[in-house]
């Protein structure tokens, strides 16, 4: 390839400028490249400093991940070129635009000082990938910026603006001019006065105000709020490091810790997710000339729960949206929710009183499909039944505007029957978005049989545009999420016909990472919803055991959070084990002819996940999910999935199908073939020894 990195002389300052189109990552070309520049700059008389610049929208965004899978690292690694950078014999200014992240702002921390303009952001996200900052990022930051501001900006991996950089240390200058114009002269300010060279690893940590006690506040705050994750921890070590040993001892600490971040499990699983998030957008036989619709008024019909938060998205998003009701009295409760949850948010110090309103304004009411028919894009969220779904989409049918998107919010309804009640079959299209619709970001994007292209490459679109994840799937009962979480948490209510509590199931599932039990997760959702969810699928297995206590419980009126009592009983959100669930479990078991017995945790994490995953193979083979690791997007980004596992059919991956596919069969021995058979796909693949990411990677 071209040269990515340019050497210029203006004025006697060596203009070092990155051009690696789109982001000017650290790959191994612009490392070796970089490190020429900086050999050419030491033997250079002519300059007296230098600039390190980048072409492009950005500065150095990081380095390249894909490298992270290829061991041993290609010399020069980056660590190597950051020192080279400090070593310099002149000064060296990194003049930073876009976002200087993660291996960016560490080889800006090698430059002897910084500037940027006032855009600018600076972060080191590598905990979002299982690492830590390993080129000496946890050394440099904590001398910059000092270790609490350190620490917060590794922990969360969250940017900072130039302000905050140029408050806490990071930067010596925000620039109001031309970027490299403004370095120039900053440089020029600095050799006039002779400011000395700040070589970061000869500086001392200023420790006012840091003790141990520090370390094991943010230790406790990790435990809950990065509950089960590795990383983390390495990073408060790191910076203790820094503060208690020399540079060259702490950085040995970094560098050991870096490798084992990057040869854990969990590094493994989040990059593996960051490439599967990019590779969703990715549609095989897509045409680059698939026109985008034109997308400027939104309408939501159904101001419930679901309707009033997919709203909130657009609103977010400063959309305009229209909410429609059938009644008045319907419509202003559901503008009433929408406020609700705003001012709780207001309440929170989350939003400002002043977003609140604006947001408020952007929302309009309506009773009369009239109202909703020039829409580009209507959302139904009405009821969970297809009769319902039916008259609302004939209505719409006859009242939007032709060429409008009209989309369902079905979590389990078959798309094409509510398409083909309309005349325009190739309009319409599933957004299913998962509750709470503001908060959660997936969104399964459903394509029926007859949904045109433009209309999946325009909803594609819409789901950045509202910053959710959005994964194209195809059309069964539940779709992807639903259809594969309903065998986890059938495996779950089994269990407790055998004799495991509830509590203790959900407690096995939460210590693996899940954010909720799986009986936390139905109460909170409604037994009565998970009960008809079931009774209206038509082809749900014809076995008595078949989520035998979910019947039990909505025919006794046990609905979960909502009525305070389901599997378990609840004082406000607290839930709470109710002894009368193992009666009901004995009792129905007895009936059933269900042994109770002893079951260990092992085998209750793999019967709920090993169910979930063959019903994923299945799902591949069908082609109902295109990728792998689609299903893992929806599994960590609508599920609580912890992102350190990296999703179902990764975590297959990992333990290996072998173990998955001899585990299953030996259940089915145990319990028969009804559910215990393993997929075509399983175990064709353990006979190919392949993974379902390198089937996916042939099959796309």
């Amino acid at each position: 390839m071209l040269n990515p990195t340019h050497y210029q002389v203006i004025d006697q300052i060596a203009i070092i400028t990155i051009d690696n189109p789109p982001v000017n990552a650290m790959s191994f070309d612009v490392r070796q490249s970089l490190s020429k520049a900086i050999d050419q700059f030491n033997s250079d008389v002519s300059v007296k400093a230098g600039i390190l610049i980048c072409k492009g929208r950005t500065f150095i965004a990081g380095a390249d991940i894909s490298e992270f899978d290829h061991l041993p690292f290609k010399d020069p690694w980056l660590p190597e070129i950051v020192q080279k950078i400090e070593d310099a014999n002149k000064p060296i200014v990194a003049a930073i635009h876009g976002s200087a992240l993660g291996g960016g702002l560490e080889v800006a921390m090698g430059c002897h000082f910084r500037c940027a303009i006032e855009s600018a952001k600076f972060g080191l996200p590598e905990v979002t990938l299982g690492l830590l900052p390993g080129a000496t990022g946890t050394q440099r930051l904590p001398r910059l910026a000092g270790a609490k501001k350190a620490l917060d900006m590794m922990l969360s991996g969250k940017p900072i603006n130039a302000k905050d950089a140029f408050n806490c240390g990071i930067l010596d200058m925000i620039i109001e001019t031309d970027l490299q114009e403004g370095a120039i002269a900053f440089v020029k300010e600095i050799l006039d006065i002779q400011t000395p060279i700040k070589r970061l690893s000869q500086i001392n940590i200023n420790s006012n105000g840091v003790s141990t006690e520090l370390f094991n506040d943010y230790r406790n705050q990790i435990a809950k709020k990065s509950r089960g994750f590795f990383a983390p921890k390495q990073i408060i070590k790191c910076v203790e490091a820094a503060v208690e040993l020399s540079y060259e001892d702490a950085l040995k600490i970094e560098n050991s810790l870096f490798l084992e971040c990057l040869n854990s499990d969990h590094s493994k699983a989040q990059r593996h997710l960051f490439f599967a998030e990019r590779e969703i957008s990715n549609i095989p036989n897509k045409s680059k000339d698939t026109k985008i619709r034109e997308i400027n008024t939104f309408a939501i019909v159904g101001a419930g729960t679901m309707g009033c938060g997919i709203a909130m998205n657009f609103l977010n998003a400063n959309i305009p949206v229209t909410l429609m009701e059938v009644s008045q009295e319907g419509l202003d409760r559901g503008i009433d929710i929408i406020r609700n949850n705003y001012q709780a948010q207001v309440s929170k110090g989350r939003l400002s009183q002043e977003q609140m309103e604006h947001y408020l304004k952007l929302l309009n009411g309506s009773t009369d499909y009239a109202d909703i028919s020039n829409a580009d894009l209507v959302i139904e969220a009405v009821f969970e039944n297809m009769t319902i779904k039916k008259e609302v989409f004939q209505k719409l049918d006859g009242a939007c505007k032709p060429g409008a998107i009209l989309a369902t919010n079905t979590s389990t309804l078959d798309i094409n029957v509510i398409a083909n009640c309309t005349s325009r079959p190739e309009d319409v299209i599933g957004l299913h978005f998962f509750a709470p619709a503001n908060i959660m970001p997936l969104l399964e994007i459903v394509r029926g049989d007859k949904t045109s292209d433009d209309v999946i490459a325009t909803s594609l679109k819409m789901a950045k545009t509202i910053r959710k994840v959005g994964v194209l799937v195809g059309v069964c009962f539940g779709f992807v999420g639903n259809r594969m979480f309903l065998p986890y948490v059938r495996e779950a209510e089994h269990m407790m016909l055998e004799g495991v509590s509830a509590k203790h199931i959900d407690q096995v599932a939460c210590d693996w990472g899940m954010a909720m039990g799986p009986h936390a997760v139905t109460d909170l959702s409604g037994q009565d919803v998970f009960f008809k969810l079931n009774d209206e699928w038509e082809d749900q297995p014809d076995d008595p055991n078949y989520f035998r206590i979910c019947k039990v419980l909505f025919e006794m009126g046990r609905y979960g959070q909502k009525s305070g009592r389901g599997i378990f009983k609840y004082e406000g959100r607290t839930a709470i084990e109710d002894p009368e669930m193992a009666d009901i479990a004995r009792r129905e078991a007895d009936e059933l002819g269900i042994k109770q017995r002893e079951i260990s945790d092992n085998e209750i994490i793999e019967r709920m996940l090993y169910a979930m995953i063959n019903e994923g193979a299945l799902i591949l083979e069908q082609g109902i999910a295109l990728r792998a690791g689609d299903i893992d997007v929806i599994f960590c980004n609508g599920y609580g999935m912890p992102r350190y596992r990296g999703g179902p059919m990764f975590y297959a991956d990992l333990i290996g199908l072998k173990q998955v596919y001899e585990t299953i069969n030996s259940y089915r021995e145990r319990y028969g073939d009804r559910y215990w058979t393993p997929a075509p796909l399983l175990e064709q693949l353990v006979a190919e020894n392949k993974t379902f990411a390198e089937w996916s990677k042939e099959n796309i």
